[in-house]
């Protein structure tokens, strides 16, 4: 189950407010021997990482561009690598003021979760309301939204079921999270014509239909992560 944090509504430039719920609850996904992952030693202390943070801030909205891909009224998902798995990390012991080595050992064990397994693609798929007076009715509407086979990615012919992470919604009770992490396991065939297909995410909720042609630097940036 995931530990949540405490939420945050961001400003985008020019002063419009945005609910986009950055509580970026802790994952929990397992972790792969074959994925090169990040080690305790490339997180930097508090002071050391003050120094660069700006400039790496402004180097990961950069990488972060063509790998934000919209879907729909709601749905963005961010395609995570390394970079990006590293700058949660160091917001997160920034933000919390960690300092034990062993605490941020764990959190580094835990946040890998987080990283693209060989043949994969993954993702951070946020439901971003921008009218808080809508926040609970949208919700409420895209329930299910993390369950069967609402989210896809097509490459081509094939068709790659998108694999949520559980903890984050209960339809029962009627609960769902803002954030959620998704895993598209793309085929050897896929994953070969995967520059030069059409590719596209789609969603085909019932209460939301929508789909989104990947573009060309988006492609090229994500074939890194099949590499």
């Amino acid at each position: 189950m995931a530990r949540w944090r405490r939420c945050r509504s961001s400003r985008e430039r020019g002063g419009t407010r945005s609910i986009r719920f950055e509580c970026w609850p802790r994952p929990t996904a397992s972790r792969s021997d074959a994925v090169r992952l990040l080690e305790t030693s490339e997180i930097l202390n508090l002071v050391e990482y003050e120094k660069v943070r700006e400039a790496r801030r402004r180097e990961l909205i950069e990488l972060k561009r063509p790998r934000r891909v919209p879907v729909g009224r709601y749905l963005s998902f961010v395609f995570e690598n390394r970079e990006t798995v590293w700058f949660q990390i160091q917001e997160m012991v920034r933000a919390e003021r960690i300092v034990d080595e062993a605490k941020i050992a764990e959190e580094v064990e835990v946040y890998n979760g987080l990283l693209p397994r060989p043949g994969e693609l993954a993702a951070t798929m946020l439901i971003e309301i921008t009218d808080a007076s809508q926040i609970k009715p949208v919700l409420d509407k895209l329930l299910g939204i993390d369950t069967r086979d609402y989210v896809r990615l097509t490459v081509g012919p094939h068709v790659v079921v998108g694999d949520f992470e559980t903890g984050h919604s209960d339809e029962e009770r009627g609960k769902l999270a803002a954030v959620h992490f998704v895993r598209f396991a793309l085929p050897p065939e896929a994953r070969r014509i995967f520059l030069a297909a059409d590719a596209a995410l789609v969603v085909e909720h019932p209460n939301e239909r929508a789909r989104t042609v990947l573009g060309e630097e988006t492609k090229r940036s994500l074939l890194k992560d099949l590499a």
